[in-house]
């Protein structure tokens, strides 16, 4: 089974989250890879009837509705694109445009109205990894292979990655003879060539990138491989065993416990902080006070429970909040707007579950200096 994903990129979050348009609707679909699709084109047509209510309540235009009726039912007709799917499907769309990503993570079904797009559980797909590489290493072999959740994993051809070590440094032997430390060193020398050669052919691969590089290896070439790597997003942790008895399927789910545990590393390191800031008068937990604090620029970092729409608005001078008791084209999520805001300030918007929130509440921030 293969999932079909198009995360969104740091711009194309930027574009929603600074979209505006008095018609915007956000549809959030829970998807099957191993399904036809026609179940989720049924929950599809529920989901935008129920937007269209909401956009005949708010006095929308004619024109505009038939446009986002029109474009919904395109995407609805295309049978192509509902047999290639993931775990959920995002779609934002407007009277004059309508985009959308397949995402990894499970997420709830959700429509939203209003003047601006619902961005939040979208961004729990760019909060922690959902790909990673696992580099396995071994003096006969070497291969790169991606790892995506619930995907069949798949080798990548690299370009001048080395085959082993004798193809990197022309020698037609690297064994070494324990009774001679000359030729031990020497061993260690073609790996350290070996392992520079593999990790300059990854440099075109992963400039820029940001997601986990897993290595699989044994001493010496974990270490040695360590010793002169470049990229800034090696993992700690090692796979163990010997990568040339180990299949890419075994590689798979050895990664996904080094991403776990990467996971619930950064979580701890993040409440950590937020104690420590706590102690500063530099943390925020309630709605209102991270509103206004984030409306300012004060969020460094900022916690929101992925699921939950509190409806209302945040002025756009002050930051003060006005809750409202449903959620209707008029008003928005107000959690949602706050990460918004953090996140086209520069601060780190972490969309997880409300058991990972300091605190168990909606929000917690974290903030650049007491407010």
């Amino acid at each position: 089974m293969n999932l079909h994903t198009d995360l969104p990129t740091r711009s194309q979050i930027d574009r929603l989250l600074q979209s505006r348009n008095p018609a915007s609707v956000s549809l959030y679909l829970a998807t099957d890879p191993a399904s036809s699709g026609d179940g989720e084109r049924i929950e599809l047509k529920n989901l935008a009837s129920e937007a269209r209510r909401q956009l005949e309540v708010a006095g929308t235009d004619k024109a505009d509705l038939v446009a986002i009726g029109e474009a919904v039912a395109e995407l609805d007709e295309d049978d192509a694109f509902w047999h290639h799917q993931a775990r959920s499907l995002a779609i934002f769309v407007t009277p004059e445009s309508l985009t959308s990503y397949r995402l990894p993570n499970h997420l709830a079904n959700l429509v939203e109205v209003s003047d601006r797009f619902h961005v939040k559980p979208l961004l729990r797909a760019v909060t922690f990894p959902q790909v990673a590489y696992v580099l396995a290493v071994a003096q006969g072999s070497v291969r790169l292979v991606e790892v995506i959740h619930d995907v069949v994993p798949t080798e990548i051809v690299v370009p001048d990655l080395p085959r082993d070590v004798e193809g990197a440094v022309g020698k037609s032997s690297i064994r070494a003879k324990s009774s001679s430390g000359r030729d031990e060193g020497a061993l260690g020398q073609r790996l350290r060539q070996y392992a520079r050669q593999i990790d300059q052919a990854l440099r075109p691969l992963l400039n820029g990138a940001d997601v986990p590089l897993i290595l699989a290896a044994t001493e010496p070439l974990d270490s040695v491989y360590r010793s002169v790597n470049t990229y800034p997003h090696l993992a700690a942790t090692t796979i163990v065993g010997n990568p040339e008895a180990t299949s890419d399927s075994d590689l798979v789910a050895g990664a996904r416990v080094v991403l776990d545990e990467l996971y619930a590393e950064e979580l701890a390191a993040i409440h950590d902080l937020y104690g420590r800031r706590g102690s500063e008068g530099r943390t925020a937990a309630d709605i209102v006070d991270v509103a206004r604090a984030a409306t300012f620029g004060a969020v460094d970092t900022v916690l929101v429970d992925m699921d939950e729409v509190v409806p209302g608005v945040v002025d756009e001078e002050t930051g003060a909040v006005t809750f409202m008791e449903s959620d209707d084209a008029v008003g928005y999520g107000v959690v949602d707007e706050i990460a918004r805001r953090v996140w086209l300030t520069g601060g780190r918007v972490l969309a997880v579950r409300r058991g990972d929130i300091p605190g168990g509440g909606s929000v917690a921030a974290i903030l650049r200096y007491a407010i």
